[in-house]
């Protein structure tokens, strides 16, 4: 599919629109002017098959080892009762508590021997895009039985797609089936991307009025001139709606992170916007003088020398907006994931579950191409990879200690962009949470409990208490030992039995709202999906 027209001309042909009043559907700007073009609309997800079962009358998760995602550690051998898609009740573990018999249980109850197992709570990415247009450029639109699956397969049982790109109403529709249980999706809390050119703060609170009346829980923004955001804020909170701020480098001279969080901004995504609101001898980024940021080897170029340019860990200005930050319960989430193939591009490109995991549109999508969003390792150097690693240092070091001075971090891994694949993206996150310093707990605690609370869903999700949702996951290995066993293709390692490498096991079943989803089955149905797809092009080709 050949397509004349940049993902980056194609937001400003959607803002123009906007502001000059051309008739659409307030959430769905991307999608609709994509089709316009002749692209066919994005399809639903297949209602759940084999893949799952449940939920159950009563449904007894016995003998596992149970990781609360409170910072808690590891207990066990304990039985998790769970009712319908409640946990009612948790046994074991501890003086005085009673472990039924399998004689306990009456005809109504599955019961699942998890003996040896890790059970924690469901993950929330708290940065998702449930499917994204730039892959038109790879010669398809997403799959969302694909991202569900996968998703799913990973232990993600929430995410909070921030920007709706493939269509509010799209994404709306997977919602309200992914809650009525018919769809292998997480669940999903829906978020619209705000049109930066508004030709009037009544404009923008128009907009906004009209997605929380479609549906939206939220907001994301990149920029716009700062009376439109502060309009939009002010009625992102009347309506109690979330809002996720990307700060723009072409507005984050108007609008830093400490700016938005004053405004009433719920979360800064990536990083930036904080070091611009923490500059000491200067007020702007140092950009070459010959930049230009609709070229994204450029723009992510300048981006990996912005840390150095900003305040020291430990300085009066960090310690001032860290402060503030955490007074005004600002959620950080990092995303560290889908900007590392900037500090190792060879190592993007090749990654293990390439071959039998990632659809062909998105490996063709992410190689280098100037009509792509994310896809600009047109001449990546040494030095600009050495660039990203001293980035990831100090910007490492700023979420550690943001964490470790009371601020919430949330995990979050923005897949679909930059050799990002949904699922994989998600426990690599995971991953670099543990290399900017945080305890296996505690990132396990940014994956559950602190997403949770992002959401204002805290009472409901997050941790394995009784009377939360049954949201769990199910893993054979210890992953606070190794989060590489919650990889989809498994931890390649050896197996002292046999003398032969293999692969863990992983992750057996994911439950969401009480519905039990074996992996295994899960993993076959992506690979089946990539297979008929690489099988499909073959055929174009």
């Amino acid at each position: 599919m050949k397509m004349l027209i940049s993902l980056v001309s194609l937001l400003f042909a959607v803002q123009v629109a906007a502001k000059s009043g051309a008739s659409y559907k307030p959430g769905n700007e991307i999608i609709e002017t994509i089709m316009a073009m002749g692209v066919g609309a994005p399809a639903i997800a297949p209602a759940i098959a084999d893949e799952a079962a449940g939920p159950y009358q009563r449904l007894v998760l016995k003998g596992g080892t149970v990781v609360t995602g409170t910072g808690a550690p590891a207990m066990g051998p304990v039985d998790i009762i769970i009712t319908n898609n409640r946990i009612t009740e948790i046994n074991g573990g501890g003086t005085g508590s009673l472990h039924l018999g399998d004689a306990g249980y009456d005809a109504n109850t599955k019961v699942i021997d998890v003996t040896g197992k890790y059970i924690l709570p469901g993950f929330i990415d708290a940065h998702t895009h449930f499917g994204t247009p730039s892959h038109i450029f790879g010669g398809a639109l997403t799959s969302s039985e694909y991202v569900g699956k996968l998703l799913l397969a990973h232990g993600i049982t929430t995410v909070r797609e921030v920007g709706s790109l493939m269509g509010l109403d799209w994404l709306l529709e997977h919602k309200k089936l992914s809650d009525q249980g018919r769809i292998a999706a997480p669940r999903i809390k829906a978020y619209a991307l705000f049109p930066e050119m508004m030709e009037s703060e009544q404009a923008a609170e128009k907009w906004v009025r009209a997605v929380y009346k479609a549906g939206a829980d939220g907001v994301k923004f990149l920029g716009a001139a700062p009376e439109l955001i502060k309009a939009a804020l002010e009625i992102v909170e009347e309506l109690g709606m979330g809002s996720a701020y990307h700060h723009s480098q072409l507005s984050v001279s108007n609008i830093n992170v400490i700016d938005s969080a004053r405004l009433g901004a719920d979360s800064m995504e990536h990083w930036y916007g904080l070091p611009e609101a923490m500059f000491e001898g200067q007020t702007v980024q140092h950009y070459p003088l010959e930049y230009n940021y609709a070229d994204e080897q450029d723009r992510f170029r300048a981006a990996g020398q912005l840390w150095g340019q900003t305040a020291s860990l430990d300085s009066d200005s960090w310690q001032k907006t860290r402060d503030e930050l955490i007074a005004l319960d600002f959620t950080w989430v990092p995303t560290f994931t889908i900007y590392e193939a900037n500090r190792d591009v060879m190592r993007a490109r090749t990654k293990e579950w390439n071959e039998e995991y990632v659809m062909p549109y998105m490996l063709k999508a992410f190689e280098p191409n100037p009509a792509v969003h994310g896809s600009y390792h047109f001449d990546w150097t040494s030095s600009d990879e050495i660039s990203w690693k001293n980035n990831y240092k100090l910007w490492m070091s700023f979420v550690n200690d943001y964490k470790n001075h009371g601020g919430r971090v949330a995990a979050g891994a923005d897949s679909g962009f930059i050799y990002g694949v949904y699922g994989f993206g998600y426990i690599r996150e995971l991953e670099l949470l543990q290399e900017a310093g945080f305890h296996p707990l505690e990132v396990l605690q940014s994956a559950t409990i602190k997403g949770a609370e992002l959401l204002g869903l805290g009472d409901q999700l997050g941790s394995i208490q009784v009377g939360k949702i049954a949201d769990l996951v199910v893993v054979e290995e210890n992953p606070l030992a190794n989060f590489k066993v919650l990889y989809g293709n498994g931890h390649y390692q050896m197996d002292w039995a046999t003398k032969k490498m293999g692969r863990s096991k992983g992750i057996v079943y994911t439950i969401k709202d009480g519905i039990v989803f074996d992996v295994s089955l899960l993993l076959r149905d992506v690979k089946r999906l990539v297979a008929e797809e690489k099988s499909a092009n073959s055929v174009k080709e």
